[in-house]
Parts: C-alpha cells; sequence; structure tokens
C-alpha cells in the first residue's frame, strides 16, 4: 500500500525587506490542511513536514509548535524538506506540498533559458530579506522532476502540488491581504545566483528537458502523476479573506478544504478545481484558480476516474445563476441546464437540485432562471443551490434540437430495401426509438418530406438499427440489435453524441474583432517551422507538431484548443502549456507552443482531425462541449472477476471493462485449485503501460497476455481479450 507523505509551508511572517509585507491567513491554511489530512485521512502526523513563520504577536500555539518539530520556512529548510521526502518515500508513494504565503517575479539569474531582461517566477521564504535567496521556478522544476521522474531516473512519485499563492501583482484590499508583493512590480535587486537544489547545469538541463527548449514560464516537470493546483493565474492575484466571519485564510486553501468536507469522497481534481472556480470567482472575479495535470486523478489518491465536463455556477441571486458559458459557447436563450451537487454522477437524474433556463446571454457568461417543478419537473432545492456547483445541458432550445426521422423501407433485395421478414418488425423497432425520443431535450422528430431531418434512423439488413445523414453513418459499433431491449436507448444516445459533436464543430465567429489580435499556426516536430502548405497539411500516425500561440492585442486573452476527431466523433481539449483548466490566459505580446501527438484510431488507415482555437477576453469555458468517442461504452461495477493474481504482476493495468448484456454467473462447477471466472460477456482491453517499454519487458507483455488470452478461451468466455502494445 502506498504511503502518503506532505509538506505543509505557511508564511505569515517575513523578515523586513522592500517587496512583501505580512500576512495573516497563511499559517491558518497550514493548521487546517494538517487537521484534515490527520483527521480526515489518518495520515500519521511523522508523515507530515510543517514549515511555519506565524507572526510573533499571535503565536499562541508556539509550544505546540515547538513540539511537532515544526521549522521555520527558510529557503534552507524549504530546499531540505523536499529533499528529506524525496529520499524518504518509495516508487509509487503519494507526495502532497502545499505552500501558503507570498509569490512574486524576480529578474532572472537564467538569461539562457529564459532571456534578457525576463523574470523568474518564485516563491519568497521567511528569510528572503534584503540579500536573501528565492526558491525560483528553475528549483522547483528540478526539485519535482526527482520526484516524479520515472524510477530509472527519479523516484516515480505521485505528486500534488498546491500554491496558494501570487504569481506577480498585488496590493492591499479592505476585507484581507493580497500574497504578491506590495506594488506589485517584479523584484530587480540583485540576488544570489547560486543554489543549493542543484549546481546550475543541472537545474539548466532539467529545465530544458521539461520545456522542451521553450522560454516558457511556470515550473512544471512531466505531466504524468502530477497535478499542480495554483491560487491564480500569471496576471492575477491570489487573495486573502474571512470567509467564515471570523479568521482569515488563504481564499484557494479554504474553499478546497470546505469542498473535501462536505462534499462526498471520490472527487477528482477537475471536480474539486470546478467548485473552487464557482467558489472564489463568487467573491473575487479577477481571480481564477488554474489546473495542471492529471484533473482526473483523485484528490490525494492514486486511480484515475473519468471525468465528467459541465459548465459551472459562479454567481448565486434570487431565483436565477450565472454560469461560465455564453454566446461564445455557443448558448443561446432557452437552453436548460441541471445543477447538480458536486461529485454527482450527471446521469442519474434523481440528484438534480434544480433546472434552469438560459434568459440573458453576454459573451462568455449567461443567466438562467431557476424553474419551478410545473416547469420542469424538478422541484428545486433552493437553499442548496451555490457557486460551485456543475451545470449539465438537459434541453436545448428549438433552434438547437436535431432533427431525426424514423424511416420505413421498402420490402426487397436491394441495398437500401429489406427482406419480408425484418419489414414486418421494423414499425415496432422504429416506435420503441420514438418513445426514447420523446423524453430527450436534444432531438425532435420530424415526418413527412416538408421539413429537412439532421439524422434518419431506420433498420439495416442484419436485423441492426442504422443511423443516416445522407447515408449511413460508419464506425457506429458495435452494432445494436432491434431484438436487444436495450438498443432503443443505445439509438438515442448515440444521436445526442453526434448532434452534440456538429452543434459544437459548427461554432464559428470569422467577423470577431479579435481576428488580428492573435497568431495562431501549426509547425513541424523537427525545425518548429510552419509547414509549407498550412491548407493541406498531411502527417504519419504517430506524429508530433507543436501550435504556436502569441497574443499580439494590447490586453490579456483566454483561448482553449478543442481537436475535433471525426472517424469517433470524439472532442478533446489541448492542454496548452500543460494547462488543464478551462481556458489558458495569454498575456499581451506572451508566445505560447503546445506540443501535440497525433494518432490514427484502431481499424482505421487515417483520419482526418479539426483543431479549433477560441479566443474571448472574459471566462471561456469550453470543457462542457468535450466527448469521449462514440464507440466508447461506460464502464460498469463488475461483481467479482477473477484473474490469475500472478498474470498480473505490476507489467499491465486493465484499462476499460464493458458490456452491452446481462451479467450472468457461470454456471459449471467451480475448480477450487485455479482462478474462475465469474461473469460473461464482458470485453478487456489491455494496454502495456509506457514506463515498461523496454525490450525485455516487452517481451514479458506478450507472454503475460497471451497467458490470459489462453486462459479465457478455456474458460469458454464470449469475448477474447484484446490486447496491443
Amino acid at each position: 500500500m502506498a504511503n502518503f507523505y506532505a509538506l505543509l509551508i505557511g508564511i505569515d511572517y517575513y523578515q523586513p525587506n522592500p517587496y512583501y509585507g505580512n500576512l495573516k491567513g497563511a499559517v491558518r491554511d497550514i493548521d487546517k490542511v494538517a487537521d484534515y489530512l490527520e483527521k480526515s485521512l489518518k495520515i500519521p502526523t511523522e508523515q507530515i513536514t510543517r514549515l511555519t513563520s506565524p507572526l510573533p504577536d499571535t503565536n499562541s500555539l508556539a509550544d505546540v509548535r515547538s513540539a511537532r518539530g515544526e521549522m521555520p520556512p527558510t529557503y534552507q529548510n524549504i530546499v531540505n524538506a523536499f529533499k528529506s521526502i524525496t529520499e524518504r518515500a518509495k516508487k509509487g508513494d503519494l507526495v502532497y506540498i502545499h505552500y501558503s504565503g507570498h509569490g512574486g517575479r524576480v529578474n532572472t539569474i537564467f538569461p539562457e533559458l529564459k532571456g534578457e531582461g525576463q523574470y523568474d517566477e518564485s516563491l519568497a521564504p521567511m528569510d528572503l530579506g534584503n540579500d536573501g535567496y528565492y526558491l525560483r521556478d528553475v528549483e522547483i522544476a528540478t526539485l519535482l522532476k526527482r520526484m516524479t521522474d520515472a524510477p530509472d531516473q527519479g523516484k516515480g512519485l505521485i505528486v500534488t502540488v498546491i500554491f496558494d499563492s501570487c504569481h506577480s501583482g498585488g496590493a492591499t484590499r479592505n476585507d484581507g491581504e493580497i500574497r504578491g508583493s506590495r506594488d506589485g512590480e517584479p523584484d530587480t535587486k540583485d540576488r544570489p545566483k547560486d543554489s543549493v537544489v542543484a549546481n546550475r547545469d543541472e537545474l539548466v538541463e532539467n529545465w530544458r528537458i521539461i520545456t522542451q527548449n521553450s522560454k516558457k514560464e511556470g515550473w512544471l516537470p512531466n505531466q504524468r502523476e502530477y497535478v499542480f493546483l495554483g491560487a491564480c493565474r500569471p496576471s492575477e492575484v491570489a487573495n486573502e479573506g474571512r470567509f467564515d466571519g471570523k479568521d482569515p485564510n488563504g481564499a484557494l486553501t479554504y474553499w478546497m478544504i470546505d469542498t473535501l468536507t462536505s462534499v462526498p469522497g471520490g472527487l477528482t481534481y477537475q471536480v474539486l478545481y470546478d467548485r473552487l472556480k464557482g467558489k472564489i470567482q463568487s467573491k473575487y472575479p479577477s481571480q481564477l484558480p488554474m489546473l495542471l495535470g492529471e484533473g482526473d486523478r483523485l484528490v490525494f489518491g492514486d486511480q484515475i476516474k473519468p471525468v465528467q465536463y459541465s459548465l459551472t455556477v459562479i454567481k448565486v441571486a434570487p431565483g436565477k445563476v450565472t454560469l461560465d458559458g455564453g454566446m461564445a459557447q455557443g448558448l443561446s436563450r432557452g437552453t436548460q441546464f441541471a445543477l447538480y451537487p458536486v461529485g454527482s454522477d450527471f446521469t442519474d437524474k434523481q440528484k438534480r437540485l434544480a433546472v434552469a433556463e438560459v434568459t440573458e446571454l453576454q459573451a462568455s457568461t449567461s443567466t438562467a432562471k431557476i424553474l419551478s417543478v410545473e416547469e420542469s419537473g424538478v422541484a428545486a432545492v433552493i437553499n442548496q443551490i451555490q457557486p460551485g456547483l456543475p451545470a449539465v445541458m438537459e434541453s436545448a432550445p428549438l433552434d438547437l434540437k436535431h432533427r431525426v426521422r424514423l424511416h420505413l423501407k421498402e420490402v426487397g433485395n436491394k441495398e437500401y430495401q429489406l427482406p419480408q421478414e425484418l419489414a414486418d418488425k421494423q414499425a415496432a423497432a422504429l416506435e420503441k426509438v420514438r418513445q426514447k425520443m420523446q423524453r430527450n431535450g436534444w432531438l425532435t422528430e420530424v415526418q413527412g418530406n416538408e421539413e429537412e431531418a439532421h439524422y434518419q434512423v431506420a433498420i439495416g439488413r442484419e436485423g441492426e438499427y442504422e443511423i443516416s445523414s445522407g447515408t449511413p453513418i460508419k464506425n457506429l459499433n458495435p452494432a445494436l440489435s432491434i431484438d436487444d431491449a436495450e438498443s432503443p436507448a443505445e439509438v438515442v444516445k448515440r444521436l445526442v453524441h453526434l448532434g452534440k459533436y456538429q452543434t459544437a464543430q459548427a461554432l464559428d465567429n470569422p467577423a470577431s474583432e479579435l481576428t488580428n489580435a492573435i497568431e495562431y499556426e501549426l509547425l513541424d516536430d523537427d525545425e518548429k517551422q510552419p509547414f509549407p502548405d498550412p491548407n493541406n497539411i498531411s502527417l504519419k500516425s504517430g506524429d508530433r507538431a507543436y501550435v504556436r500561440l502569441k497574443n499580439i492585442s494590447d490586453e490579456p486573452l483566454n483561448v482553449a484548443i478543442l481537436n475535433f476527431e471525426p472517424t469517433w466523433w470524439k472532442i478533446s481539449q489541448s492542454p496548452i502549456e500543460g494547462d488543464r483548466g478551462a481556458f489558458y490566459s495569454l498575456q499581451q505580446g506572451q508566445q505560447t507552443l503546445t506540443r501535440l501527438h497525433f494518432q490514427v484510431p484502431d481499424g482505421n488507415q487515417q483520419s482526418e482531425e479539426t483543431l479549433k482555437l477560441f479566443v474571448t477576453r472574459g471566462i471561456a469555458n469550453f470543457q462542457w462541449l468535450i466527448l469521449p468517442p462514440l464507440n466508447q461504452q461506460k464502464v460498469e461495477e463488475v461483481d467479482q472477476l477473477f484473474v490469475p493474481s500472478d498474470y498480473l504482476g505490476k507489467t499491465f493495468e486493465l484499462l476499460e471493462i464493458s458490456t452491452r448484456a446481462e451479467k450472468r454467473k457461470n454456471s459449471r462447477t467451480q475448480d477450487k485449485s485455479k482462478p474462475i471466472l465469474l461473469v460473461y460477456k464482458y470485453q478487456f482491453t489491455v494496454r502495456c503501460l509506457e514506463r515498461y517499454q523496454e525490450k525485455e519487458l516487452y517481451n514479458e507483455h506478450l507472454i503475460v497476455l497471451n497467458a490470459i488470452k489462453s486462459f479465457l478461451e478455456q474458460e469458454k468466455s464470449e469475448k477474447i481479450v484484446e490486447y496491443k502494445c
């Protein structure tokens, strides 16, 4: 079982310096986090390292802190704590790093990496003073890289990093403090250029590896097995406030602990982020948290859980809510959204707290009226409607609904006709689809030929449901038999998926005034140069390319890139600079390079993909448009599954389990001498883990996977293992 180690750093008191004043809630943040770890997660105290600097006149817990062995968060002590945890932890252990204090920018001491006149993003230790050390992004990158690198180069730890601090800028407000420099300006003093983290050559080399040799900003290690959650974007500030009406805390830390203690477990970092975003923006509209890395990982865990994307409630007023999506996201008046508790399964309609209908539209936000039970069929739970709730589109307005025609074929032997036996069944089969469509807010049926339909549903010559858009749509697998009672509902799901894909694909605004505000081009992987013919780009499966963005306007812009893959009608987001938040904030004059990987879907010779760039001035949540592949089935919980434990080992992982048939137990006599398969008709997809791609282990994979295949064949399983390396 993996161990859990935490490094908690909180700094209220700073030694006198010209840039950073004292704070009031940073140490309280650390105490709040430590209390949660010890009481809720049962983490042993000896596995939690605390570095705190309380205000001298409020240090009522001095004896307690001394007894716990808390050290002051000096530059040397912070680095030593990083190194100590890295040495203690074993491969696969969980590490959590939380910093509450000042953050800022300082003249870079790495001009060969950043460029002359640029800055290092930094954390401010308590002993910064007039001539002390910052903990710079280049140093943090090496400290994290040592933790997250594969075991042959580092420790292979699973790391979460949370910084409740500013990147730059700051001022004092009436209701709290800003965690940044006093005047918002970078520190331009000559600071020490040596480092206790590593020698200069190692720091420079690691930074170049991490940033792919581009002059980017940030302290991001590789994006496997880590999560970074920051209090704000580079151009914003991190606020302190008295959220409970008593003592100050950092906004990010307060709402994080509030979420973890008030919402049922099993949250992913993406779900946590969405609630934090709503809560923080409801009070501080200019502070938007940022999420990088594995957003689909469970909070403080090592398991991955599929992410359900949605819009987020960012403001609540009597009888209405404000959502973080508007005209830029393709919304229109009349669109209805279901509001769910944080962490809910959106397929469980019983969990809905209310239904809201869009009544007012702005560029990137919208106002929605809470509907009555007579209007929506849902009795609104008013006292539970609050910022941070997920909002899932439930019913599209009439102009966005997709029209479906249910088509009866003639009897005959041609491809577009049916044999008599199927022709006799088609009316009843299509009626079942009609009944399922009546309860769906995305689809509407058209009859006759007066109105054009987006899709046509008919019966194929093999007795399967057939969806056409001009011609039958390919890759709708598995085939849906008209004799399967679950098929009509699945047909409707596929129609909704296709409709959502085409609605998102149609989003466009060629007359936008931002057309000349940004440079956007695709570059090759070798020289990072534009392709010779940008209108006819051809890549081999497995090739990589770069997207270059540059803000050439005089204001910050929020951008997002969506990748449309039509083979399986999939929409994914391409994280810019690794940022998995709803958008990336591109500052004036800033340029980014985002590396992309292109792969032809299995079973296809080629595919055409479209990258769409969305640019707005305001909030830009396009994640709710994300769609999984159309053939991806929902993972169902298996009652019990026996696979030989010595086959599993550590060389591969179970990726997906799906079924369209009822579960039924093996009725044969159980042989106690070997594992048995209790569930039939399950399809298993097994993939090799990237960390085991060496030749020797690759050969072991084939032996192991063939053994499982042989085992299942002996058990006469109706589905055979499909495996790929």
